[in-house]
């Protein structure tokens, strides 16, 4: 009976473990700075990995067998930490990044490859683990809103705010989802409707350290925040919301709200002034 749930167990395990997605990242030597090329390769990992419910990504510094131990641990270390602000500056949650670790050197006898150079290149790497939840969890409902048109033909007052929900960007970019683009039309067209409302477009994202802003991943700027309340901005003057009623401003990651990373990815109205509201 043992051996059966043992075996059990091991299976469970196995398949566990296959759903597990792994990616390697390659450096120079001496260098913790990440090359161009695998930089585009870990952006592209990670637009593999953004839609899944992740439990937990691994980080691991790796050196080869060149330098001191305590040099290796150190550069391993600082690889390990690149990659994790990698991760930080594309919006993906850090609290899920459980180790983020410098491992030292690989002996070179672990990899079956002849060229002592292939070698040390192949070990001068950091490997990430991204392990998906398994089956993914049940996600939560969440309370329906008033639609943000109705809110715009109510009451308003200056410093009124309200969040554009249901305008869902792409992870790590500023364009706004397919999916996005009827909700968005009826916003403009009730915002053409209302012209007596002057107002900031806010935007914001997940993630980053020290409130900074998020790097773009189509124009490789860390203006996301920015480009993403430009991207509406943009959008409601196409549409023929006057452009001196409007302005937009990137609020980079200065106010979470503490929830799930996925809603600090925002755009928010701030009304600035209501024509009549004085008089």
């Amino acid at each position: 009976m043992k051996n059966i749930v043992l075996i059990a167990l091991l299976i469970s395990q196995f398949l566990f473990a296959q759903e597990a997605m792994t990616h390697e990242v390659y450096f120079e030597t001496d260098q913790y700075e990440i090359p161009p090329t695998e930089h585009y390769r870990l952006l592209l990992f990670l637009s593999e990995i953004e839609t899944l419910d992740i439990q937990k990504v691994s980080i691991y510094g790796f050196t080869d067998d060149r330098g001191s131990d305590s040099y290796n641990l150190v550069l391993s270390q600082n690889r390990a930490n690149s990659i994790k602000t990698i991760f930080s500056n594309n919006e993906f949650d850090e609290s899920i990044i459980t180790n983020v670790d410098g491992k030292g050197e690989v002996l070179l006898k672990l990899v079956k490859e002849e060229d002592i150079h292939k070698i040390r290149g192949l070990n001068r790497k950091v490997e990430i683990i991204v392990q998906p939840y398994n089956p993914p969890r049940v996600q939560k409902v969440v309370e329906e809103k008033p639609k943000v048109e109705d809110i715009i033909k109510g009451t308003l007052k200056s410093g009124d705010k309200f969040t554009l929900d249901n305008i869902l960007f792409k992870t790590g970019y500023s364009k706004l989802l397919p999916e996005s683009k009827p909700t968005l039309e009826s916003i403009a067209q009730a915002l053409l409707e209302r012209k007596d409302i002057y107002f900031t477009i806010q935007g914001h994202v997940c993630c980053t350290q020290n409130s900074r802003d998020a790097i773009d991943r189509k124009t490789k700027k860390r203006n996301l925040s920015v480009a993403r309340a430009k991207y509406i901005y943009d959008y409601l003057a196409k549409k023929g919301v006057s452009t001196k009623r409007m302005k937009y401003v990137g609020m980079r990651r200065k106010f979470p709200l503490g929830g799930e990373p996925k809603f600090d990815r925002r755009v928010e109205i701030l009304v600035t002034y209501v024509s009549g509201e004085n008089n």
